[in-house]
This record gives structure tokens, C-alpha cells and sequence, in this order.
């Protein structure tokens, strides 16, 4: 009895001679536009806009929700007369101060960290005590020890911003492969070079990610402590331009300086760190 043998061929090649076979295909214009992030952002804000305005025309009472139209005529008037830019400018100027200060002795907490079994030891009881430890809670305190202004709102923000950073940068530094430990090593790289010609550039989506949460942590400290400790610097920030308007029963006012809040966040968020991100992590192939 003799068998067919069928030899499977080991490469199969596709038929290229109908003429019919579309190769390419052009997106339509509704797949081009989906494409970019910044519109389909800019696509549920205007949804989330929507809804906040129609729920607002339902409720009826300005007093207790304004539409979105009403918040918008209120923020574009306070920042014609100045209000809105001057409240911004004081409370950015007490960020900042903060921010840097947190960052600088995250850096100095992590290297030692990074450096020594002690100061491993000293970053991990350090942040076990104060990073579940809410920084509203250090608010009397501060006022005891600083006064009301600007020293205690910045303590507030030092502790709010401190123990993210080094956490994460902390992390970052731990995962860091031991080749790439080794190999600067070899090239003779100790202490604070090999921090920052190894370490800092492999750990940087963590380091990256520890500055996001930490300046989060910071701006919504901003603004409770504004609201608590009112006047700073001898002028109020936003948080006292909502807290003075809550008071003074401008229920308009108080959504647009919520506005404003919300705005800032979105521009450091979607404009600062994501050009940072494109600059740094994407464009090194540590993040799509």
C-alpha cells in the first residue's frame, strides 16, 4: 500500500498577484483627531464643563452651585481686576519655597541613604514616623513655633513635599540593576558621581514620579493652610481669596478660585511634567 507523502512547504508565500490588495490605508479624519491626546482631554473637560453647567441650570440657585458659565464670568472678572493674578503669584512665590526646600533634603536624606546602611536605616524610620502623619495636623504647631505668615506654611509644605520624594526616589535607587552599579564602579564613579552619572539617570522615572505626587501633596497643602492660616507675606493667596469670598456668601467667587486651583494643576500636570517626561524618560525609551 503506498501512502502520499504532502510536504508542508516552510515558507508560505501570500498571493501578490490580485490586483485588488490595499496595502496601505489613509485614517479617516475622526481617527486623526482621536489620535492626539490634548483633544480627547480637552474632550472631557468639555463634557465634564456640560454637565456642570446643566446641573446648575436644574438646581436654580446660584447661591449653592453657580453654572459653569456664572464660575467662568467670575474668574475672567477677578482676573481683569488683578485679584486672581495677584492671590496666584503669592501663593506660587510660597510653593516654591517650599517645594525647593523639600526637594533639597529629600536629596540629602537619599544620598545618605543610598551611601550607608545607616542612613538607609535612617530614611526608613524617618518616613515609617512623619509621611502617615498628615500635614494639616502640624498646623498648630507651626503656628506655635513660626508665627502667622509665611514660616509656617512653609513647614507645612516642607513636611507635605519631603517624605514623597524620597521615598520614591529612594526606590528608584534600590532597583537600580547591581550591573549598572558595577560597571560605573569599574570606571572609578563613588559617592556623589556615581549618584549622579548612574543612579539620578536610571532612577529618574521614580525620581520623576516622587516630584509629581510630591508637588500634588504640596499645592493642596497650599491652599488648607492658606485657608486656616488666612494672610501670609502680608497679602492673602488663593486658599484666603476663597476662604474671604465663602465668607462674604460669593458663591461664584469661591467656584472660580476652585477653578483657578484646578486649572494651575492641569497646566504644571499636562504642560511642565509631561514636557519634562517627553524630554527625559520617553525620549530615553523608560516610559511609551
Amino acid at each position: 500500500m503506498s501512502e502520499t507523502l504532502l510536504l508542508r512547504p516552510e515558507i508560505i508565500k501570500p498571493d501578490t498577484t490580485a490586483g485588488d490588495v490595499q496595502v496601505e490605508a489613509s485614517l479617516s479624519w475622526f481617527e486623526r483627531i482621536y489620535g492626539i491626546g490634548a483633544v480627547r482631554k480637552a474632550f472631557i473637560l468639555l463634557v465634564l464643563a456640560g454637565l456642570w453647567e446643566a446641573y446648575g441650570r436644574w438646581l436654580g440657585n446660584p447661591l449653592l452651585f453657580p453654572t459653569f458659565t456664572e464660575t467662568l464670568t467670575a474668574l475672567i472678572d477677578n482676573i481683569a481686576n488683578g485679584v486672581i493674578p495677584q492671590r496666584v503669584l503669592v501663593s506660587l512665590q510660597t510653593l516654591l519655597i517650599g517645594y525647593g526646600i523639600g526637594i533639597v533634603l529629600a536629596a540629602i536624606l537619599t544620598t545618605l541613604a543610598i551611601g550607608s546602611r545607616l542612613g538607609a536605616d535612617l530614611l526608613e524610620a524617618l518616613t515609617s514616623m512623619f509621611n502617615p502623619l498628615p500635614a494639616i495636623a502640624l498646623l498648630p504647631l507651626a503656628l506655635i513655633w513660626f508665627g502667622l505668615g509665611q514660616g509656617s506654611v512653609i513647614f507645612v509644605l516642607v513636611h507635605s513635599v519631603l517624605w514623597a520624594i524620597a521615598l520614591n526616589t529612594h526606590s528608584g535607587f534600590r532597583s537600580v540593576s547591581n550591573t549598572m552599579r558595577m560597571v560605573g564602579m569599574n570606571y572609578g564613579l563613588r559617592g556623589l558621581k556615581l549618584v549622579r552619572l548612574i543612579l539620578i539617570p536610571a532612577a529618574f522615572p521614580a525620581i520623576l514620579t516622587g516630584l509629581k505626587v510630591g508637588w500634588a501633596f504640596a499645592w493642596r497643602t497650599l491652599i488648607a493652610a492658606e485657608l486656616v492660616f488666612g494672610v501670609s507675606s502680608g497679602s492673602g493667596g488663593l486658599g484666603w481669596f476663597i476662604f474671604e469670598n465663602r465668607n462674604q456668601l460669593e458663591t461664584s467667587n469661591v467656584f472660580a478660585g476652585l477653578l483657578t486651583v484646578i486649572l494651575i494643576g492641569l497646566i504644571v500636570e499636562n504642560v511642565g511634567f509631561a514636557t519634562i517626561e517627553r524630554k527625559t524618560v520617553r525620549r530615553w525609551g523608560m516610559q511609551h
